[in-house]
């Protein structure tokens, strides 16, 4: 039985190859984005099972008024797919205060007016995914990304709450793949301070040189997305790439050192007896 998707970002990127990979599995995909005649070319490629939908994911009255009506003219959300997004870089002092709240309506508040508007549908058929596009960079923290966090506690807590329901939640991890992540014009970059040149001065410059050699394939993240999300144990992480695994490896490995570390002083702390 072919299912219905919702794809934010849609017009780029993971976006478009997941819609692609999502056509190609027999699917049907309302394609999203904030400017539909960015879609014009990828609805003509696939006439009938591509449908633009024009949604800007920080407005979260028009997105939960969007998924209602959706849901009324197709039936049903098989799977949502928050993928829009935008590169951000810069330390948390460099931070201002409006660039962190857009951060955290595109990234966080957006995608989870989305994901309040499917679930009481999903909840109905007792089945249905939420697929929140992440970045390894949300699975541990490194100077220059502490805007890209809070998306994956949500969304942990969210897996623990709707698995009993029937319904999947599949968090993709990816490294650095081929998309207009670090395009000029894309990728927001906080006014620099002279203090934080050593720490984010060297992630500010080799994210932006890195445009268009990244060694990750979008479409093949996307078959993989499609491949975890049709096993029947479906993870709750999903790292891609070779540098993802590598610094989530490293990670995890300086986590348990410094844990063992710590360990005696960390179970001291109970009372006696």
């Amino acid at each position: 039985m072919s299912r219905t998707w919702l794809v934010t970002g849609a017009s780029s990127g993971f976006g478009r190859a997941i819609v692609e990979a999502a056509v190609a599995a027999g699917d049907f995909v309302v394609a999203a984005a904030r400017r539909t005649a960015a879609l014009d070319e990828l609805v003509a490629a696939h006439p009938g099972r591509v449908v633009a939908q024009r949604l800007d994911v920080t407005d979260v009255a028009a997105a939960e008024s969007a998924v209602g009506e959706l849901v009324e003219r197709y039936g049903r959300i098989d799977v949502l797919v928050n993928n829009a997004g935008r590169g951000v870089v810069g330390a948390v002092e460099e931070t201002t205060d409006r660039e962190l709240r857009e951060v955290m309506d595109l990234h966080l508040f957006g995608p989870a007016a989305l994901t309040r508007a499917v679930l009481p549908h999903m909840r109905r058929r007792r089945s249905g995914a939420i697929v929140q596009m992440s970045s390894m960079g949300g699975r541990f923290a490194f100077a220059g990304v502490g805007a890209y966090c809070a998306l994956e506690g949500l969304s942990e807590a969210l897996a623990a709450e709707v698995a009993p329901l029937g319904i999947k939640v599949l968090i993709v991890e990816p490294g650095a793949f081929r998309t207009g992540f670090a395009a000029a014009g894309t990728l927001r970059r906080s006014a620099a301070l002279p203090a934080y040149e050593e720490t984010v001065g060297p992630v500010r410059a080799s994210l932006a040189a890195s445009d268009g050699t990244q060694p990750g394939d979008p479409a093949k993240a996307a078959a993989a997305l499609l491949t975890a999300l049709d096993a029947e144990h479906t993870p709750l992480r999903l790292p891609l790439g070779n540098d993802a695994a590598d610094a989530l490896s490293a990670h995890w490995d300086g986590s348990r050192a410094e844990f063992a570390a710590w360990e005696e002083l960390c179970r001291s702390t109970d009372f006696d007896g």
